[in-house]
């Protein structure tokens, strides 16, 4: 149980006071979109693989104004979501299979709710899946490219989906008794620096056997190999997509403040541990990383399993991937953590390339 002075903490974040105008108009279209160019995967990152092919293919067509902003700000983001549907959508029908009965699956602060509306459409109500805003334009965009009626929105912030909440709410009852996967994407930093408390709140949601996936911009010991990255994002990624003066713009309405809730690798290993046996990361991209845990030895391996290695170049990647962040000595994940192989589509690539 969250005392009360936490929630009232979190009831003051910048997420929902400062920075509340900010995600209403860039969720809209009234601002913070691309002036350049629209996000576009590249392909040959992903090995021109077919999963991640598909999940795109259906993911672009559910975009709502927000989507564009976001992959348009974080290096190779779009890949990793790519890389990320894919395996969580394999991972989910697995479960369906396993179970006999719909997966579900809960995207924690992720806008539009895009990747929570692509799993749903693309599991064919084998998959059910929650995403949560506090942005009201986020909810217009949802329902406005639903794609499925498995698909369910709750306009609010994390922490006001309590037990009460769901009990009462019918729109919520897929997902009273727990989740299989929680994905919280970049949304703890705009909160509060204390990840254990954010955790406390949402790990009794997830079910025996279940994951939580987490997407975060860590903090560095060393400040200035933090800036350095921040300069290659913006110099070297996003002017593909941003005009220089919607850059500075941007980092002056809302990066610097971000960083005040951000936390390095050490304090979110450690909160992790309090709650979960296992834990690794899968992704980085310059101060991004992508982070999976899990109290089910079997589950963080079969989901990793199903990942395709990491789709960026080599240049914005500063650690060695697949990384295990918390073990233990009696079962150790060691050496069983490995990407999985070239679907058909990347074997067809070079033949198509010589007929052209």
């Amino acid at each position: 149980m969250i005392d009360q002075q936490t929630l009232e903490r979190w009831r003051q974040a910048p997420r929902l006071t400062s920075f509340a105008d900010f995600f209403e108009r860039t969720a809209s279209g009234k601002g913070g979109a691309p002036d350049l160019a629209k996000p576009q995967p590249d392909m040959s990152l992903l090995d021109f693989d077919l999963d991640c092919a598909v999940f795109f293919d259906t993911h672009r067509y559910l975009w709502g104004p927000f989507d564009s902003h976001y992959f348009a700000s974080i290096p190779y983001r779009l890949e990793e979501e790519c890389r990320l549907g894919a395996a969580m959508l394999t991972f989910a029908l697995r479960a369906w299979v396993r179970n006999a009965s719909p997966t579900t699956v809960y995207t924690l602060g992720t806008g539009t709710g895009c990747l929570a509306r692509t799993l749903a459409l693309l599991g064919g109500g084998r998959i059910k899946t929650l995403a949560c805003s506090p942005t009201a334009a986020n909810r217009e965009a949802f329902l406005a490219k639903r794609g499925s009626d498995h698909a369910h929105f709750f306009l609010g912030p994390f922490f006001e989906l309590n037990g009460d909440r769901y009990a009462s709410d019918m729109d919520l009852q897929p997902f009273n008794s727990g989740v299989d996967i929680l994905f919280e994407d970049t949304t703890f930093q705009m909160y509060d620096r204390d990840r254990v408390k954010q955790l406390e709140f949402i790990a009794p949601r997830i079910r025996h056997g279940g994951v939580l996936v987490q997407v975060q911009k860590l903090a560095h010991p060393d400040r200035e190999l933090y800036d350095e990255r921040e300069r290659q994002k913006d110099e070297l990624f996003k002017t593909r997509y941003f005009s220089t003066s919607r850059i500075s713009e941007k980092k002056e309405e809302i990066l610097k403040t971000m960083t005040d809730f951000q936390v390095d690798l050490q304090t979110t290993e450690s909160a992790l541990r309090s709650f979960f046996r296992y834990s690794a990361m899968t992704w980085n991209s310059g101060n991004f990383y992508t982070i999976v845990s899990s109290n089910s030895r079997a589950s963080i391996l079969e989901l990793i399993s199903l990942m395709k290695r990491p789709a960026i170049v080599p240049a914005f990647c500063y650690e060695q991937l697949p990384t295990a962040l918390i073990d233990t000595e009696t079962r150790p994940l060691g050496s069983e953590l490995a990407w999985r192989g070239d679907s058909m589509m990347a074997s067809l690539e070079p033949k198509r390339q010589a007929a052209a």
